[in-house]
């Protein structure tokens, strides 16, 4: 694998960012795009007339190929009274909270903690966590809300500090030494705050298309795309919703596509389809705050750890001018991944052997390099 892999300094020749690869045997995607191809045969039917019935019988066809070696656990997190601004202050006490995160690995290992995205479940990281688990202790947290996680009280508990606190829980829940933080969007701005406030427990940063400064433009796009409620009544209609929403993720195929959509969401007897899987006020709560800019600069100067800066070149949420001033900064490298926006899936097996190298040795490492996809990205449902 090492010596199909691209990581060379970003002056080196433009050809490297095309570099591909025919070759990962014993990656999840082969098994997968085999199965969903025998799957699609055997029902004979076409994406758009497929059935809830259908769907469900493809996704207990694929998903044991991508998700096994993962344990869903839980733990009770206290949301504490301090972190209720929205509440009157005679109703205000501390409450409990069930969060859910995903365990892969030994605990023997070195522990790698994922935060996702504002919308995000704890399995998108799924394809990264059973790659790494033979030599890592891999954690995937569901926050507040979204997942398999319970709900806040009130919408305005949904902070940001709320989950600057629930990493923090899960940490002493766990009883982890230092860990490295690896966050999407959301969960890397989160991740930053946790390094500049408690830094002796992070021993690195993986900051997946996020840095300290995100524009107001950008910010208020997003929010007013999740903070709706959807359903999707045929699978069509996730199909379409899923690959609209996900038309920058880079030549991924549809197993990535289906896992990550089929987590995202789940069946609602109520509204007779399928609805995605948070509590719609947390990403109100985010669309109310998303009307400036998110400014982190303060943090980022206390961040004293290794960092990897992982950028979708085509993203609107990281923009050159952040990726220039994080890199003053010792310690700091950038991987740039082409043809792909706002935080890659880290389901390629380029890009997740990119980390397990960084992981296992964070210095020396170019300053900026960058890195290609694998070959062969089918996409029969999500076109």
């Amino acid at each position: 694998m090492p010596d199909q892999m691209l990581v060379e300094p970003i002056q080196a020749d433009p050809a490297a960012l095309t570099c591909r690869t025919d070759t990962h045997h014993g990656h999840p995607h082969t098994a997968a795009m085999s199965a969903l191809r025998s799957a699609l045969d055997t029902l004979g039917v076409a994406a758009d007339r497929m059935a809830w019935k259908d769907y469900e019988k493809i996704m207990r066809t694929i998903e044991p190929l991508i998700g096994a070696g993962h344990t869903l656990r839980h733990f009770d997190y206290t949301h504490s009274a301090a972190l209720q601004p929205g509440t009157v202050e005679r109703l205000r006490s501390d409450y409990t909270v069930r969060l859910a995160y995903t365990e892969w690995g030994s605990p023997l290992q070195p522990t790698l903690l994922c935060l996702g995205g504002i919308a995000n479940s704890a399995r998108r990281f799924d394809y990264l966590a059973r790659a790494l688990a033979p030599d890592h202790h891999v954690l995937c947290m569901d926050w507040a809300g979204r997942g398999r996680s319970g709900w806040l009280v009130e919408q305005s508990d949904y902070s940001f500090e709320g989950n600057v606190a629930q990493v923090l829980a899960l940490i002493r829940h766990k009883r982890l030494g230092r860990v490295t933080l690896l966050g999407s969007s959301l969960g890397g701005n989160v991740a930053m705050r946790v390094a500049a406030e408690a830094p002796e427990l992070v021993d690195g940063l993986i900051l997946n298309d996020i840095g300290p400064f995100i524009p107001t433009e950008r910010r208020r796009r997003r929010a007013e795309a999740v903070a709706r409620h959807y359903v999707f009544r045929h699978p069509a209609q996730l199909f379409h919703r899923t690959g609209a929403a996900q038309k920058n993720d880079g030549p991924v195929d549809d197993t990535v596509l289906l896992h990550n959509s089929f987590h995202q969401t789940r069946w609602s007897e109520e509204n007779g389809g399928r609805v995605y899987r948070h509590d719609i006020r947390a990403l109100q709560c985010y669309r109310d705050g998303a009307s400036r800019d998110h400014d982190q600069w303060d943090d980022w100067q206390r961040v004293k750890c290794p960092v990897l800066l992982v950028h979708g070149m085509m993203s609107d949420a990281l923009l050159d001018t952040t990726i220039a001033r994080m890199l003053d900064k010792p310690r700091v490298s950038v991987l740039h991944v082409p043809d792909v926006g706002h935080t890659p899936t880290l389901s390629d097996p380029l890009h997740i052997e990119a980390l397990r190298r960084w992981l296992a040795a964070p210095q020396p490492w170019p300053v900026e390099s960058t890195i290609g996809w694998t070959a062969g990205a089918d996409r029969i449902l999500f076109r």
